[in-house]
């Protein structure tokens, strides 16, 4: 039996701009893992999870496809990551073969209560490096991308895909979304390995080191959030206001870049003050929109760290789940624990996850 593993991530600045392509954002990948596990079976294939004990997914090859019995809601992404793989392995020349996958997380609270930390992205990722693991297939970062983006991008159908780039590249990443309006026409002109080894029009992934005296903070409000709502919800409001909604565009971009330069500068001052600009924009945004981007306890949060002598804002989709706190390493960060947790927020100990020999490319 193999087992592989997918990280966590979260987004430290750039949320809602990246969803439009060739806008940037910045993720990082955390030591929270999927855990998919795989091997061979001889009759057909099954798919299990220890948090979902009473669902169960059987499927099995028909005419070189596999083909799922049961309700696969809850395995949508699980599916499709399934399926896209062995079409590209196929493509490959290979014979295809059952296999049962199981699945693990750290991703969720012991109650079972999501942290935002893109469970349904590792997820997918998990898929893929497991599949391509049984079949003897090693993939690049880039390729596990580009498989996994295009069976996420099939179930949920909007997001930036920025939650596959930190799954499968790992580490501190800057990433501009790709032009998936291109991406949908381009599954119907090539083959997945063409399509594989294609550049996606307006796709950048690069690797980032943080400035050195950078501690992230995270804390968790125990409230989930929906991402794919939050993103409808502000696409749906921002067509009536498309010149400001051009503007926050614009500023974004300008803001994740200048936090680009702050890493390669070694600037943890200019890198706060982005983290401030950026939550002012998601601010302005939400005002646009309409949209509960900052919830009450997650602007404790950002108030409390100010505070304290640090910035922070929203990560991701706001409207719940985690907020992100970037404070110098030399301050005694456990004091603001101490304040979040009378807030009732809990802070998640968990660190930026690299893997090894990781190198990002696009």
């Amino acid at each position: 039996m193999l087992t592989v593993k997918a990280p966590g991530k979260l987004y430290i600045a750039g949320e809602y701009a990246v969803v439009k392509s060739g806008h940037p954002a910045l993720l990082i990948a955390v030591d929270q893992f999927v855990y998919a596990k795989i091997k061979e079976a001889e009759q057909g294939g099954e798919i299990t999870s220890r948090q979902l004990p009473a669902k169960k997914v059987t499927w099995h090859h028909v005419d070189g496809h596999a083909r799922f019995l049961g309700d696969t809601k809850e395995f949508a992404y699980v599916t499709a990551a399934l399926d896209f793989t062995e079409r590209y392995l196929a493509e490959q020349g290979l014979t295809l073969k059952h296999f049962t996958l199981h699945f693990d997380s750290d991703l969720d609270s012991p109650d079972g209560k999501k942290y935002g930390l893109g469970s349904s992205a590792a997820v997918t990722v998990a898929t893929v490096k497991a599949i391509a693991a049984f079949y003897g297939v090693t993939l690049t970062a880039l390729e596990t991308f580009k498989l996994a983006a295009l069976a996420h991008y099939s179930v949920q159908k909007n997001g930036s895909l920025g939650d596959i780039a930190a799954s499968s590249f790992t580490g501190w990443l800057a990433y501009y979304s790709c032009d998936r309006s291109w991406l949908l026409k381009a599954l119907e002109q090539y083959s997945l390995n063409e399509l594989l080894h294609r550049s996606w029009p307006k796709l950048k992934i690069k690797r980032l080191t943080p400035p050195s005296a950078l501690r992230l903070l995270i804390g968790w409000t125990k409230t989930p959030a929906s991402t794919a709502k939050l993103v409808d919800q502000v696409d749906h409001s921002k067509k009536n206001s498309s010149l400001t909604y051009a503007q926050f565009l614009q500023a974004s971009k300008e803001c994740v870049e200048k936090m680009i330069q702050a890493c390669e500068t070694d600037s943890l001052e200019a890198f706060q003050a982005e983290i401030a600009h950026n939550r002012q924009l998601l601010q302005g945004l939400a005002q646009l929109t309409q949209t509960p981007i900052e919830t009450p306890v997650l602007r404790a949060l950002i108030t409390s760290t100010q505070t304290f002598g640090g910035q922070a804002k929203t990560s991701g989709a706001g409207g719940g789940d985690c907020g992100i706190a970037i404070v110098d390493k030399n301050l005694p960060y456990k004091e603001l624990y101490q304040t979040w947790k009378k807030l009732d927020i809990t802070p998640l100990l968990i660190n930026v996850y690299t893997a090894k020999g990781g190198r990002a490319n696009g």
